[in-house]
């Protein structure tokens, strides 16, 4: 869950853009970058501003290239590391919001074995290196069932990826059902956070976890669940309805 002590930590930039039409067209767009990438930044910064001190003192003529290649890195991290402030608009205890920002690749009807140990309907999302990579909670509710599971680091979008990769497993009660959320590592994830524990009372929307540079989520919801989306549809955290229960 959100602490005050980790939005204090959190680092907020304002840009403000005025227009030439009226004073109150002015827009304020807000980036916040998720405390798990205060560490990286500030350690990449560091080395960038090493490297090109470096460079101008031994090989001058190389710094407005190493220069160019510093603030594309920079940027293309910092974005990777972005936090929109997305609130959800309706909370209903009835609608699961997509945990994540990706793109559908699975729905299908299949066998959860780990917990459940029946049929469900998956619906997969995959995380590009692009896409915000927050996870959040898709339902309010009680955190019935929480594991870590080390493993391997198969492509997101490989069928074992579900078993066979470094995981972690929720399973939140509404009061009424069951869903299951899976967070799954890919070739370039090399770390899943998750801030919740079994026991724990969650609110739909809140921060629940993240995943470092590209993977996947997986849901597990009830058979009669009524599916909002389709496969190859683009989602966004805490906008997209996935499913009704």
């Amino acid at each position: 869950m959100i602490t005050e002590e980790s939005e204090r930590a959190e680092i907020v930039i304002f840009f403000i853009f005025a227009t030439n039409i009226a004073p109150q067209s002015k827009k304020t767009m807000i980036l916040r970058i998720h405390k798990e990438g205060h560490r990286i930044l500030i350690g990449l910064t560091l080395g960038l501003v090493v490297l090109n001190l470096l460079v101008f003192n031994f090989a001058e003529a190389f710094l407005p290239f190493t220069g160019i290649v510093s603030a594309v890195l920079f940027l293309l991290v910092l974005q990777f590391f972005r936090n929109p402030l997305r609130e959800v608009l309706l909370p209903d205890d009835n609608v699961i919001y997509a945990p994540a920002d990706g793109k559908i690749v699975t729905i299908e009807r299949t066998q959860e074995s780990e917990y459940f140990q029946d049929q469900r309907l998956q619906i997969s999302i995959f995380m590009s290196p692009t896409n915000v990579h927050v996870n959040r909670n898709p339902i309010s509710g009680t955190v019935n069932y929480f594991r870590y599971h080390p493993g391997r680091y198969l492509v997101a979008w490989h069928p074992k990826s579900s078993s066979e990769n470094e995981r972690t497993t929720v399973v939140i009660d509404n009061g009424r059902d069951e869903i299951l959320l899976r967070q799954i590592a890919g070739a370039m994830a090399k770390r899943i956070v998750n801030y919740v524990q079994e026991g724990e009372e969650v609110e739909q929307g809140e921060d629940m976890g993240f995943i470092k540079f590209g993977s996947r989520v997986d849901l597990f919801l009830p058979i009669d669940a009524q599916i909002e989306v389709n496969l190859g549809q683009k989602v966004k955290g805490n906008r997209t309805v996935i499913a009704r229960l």
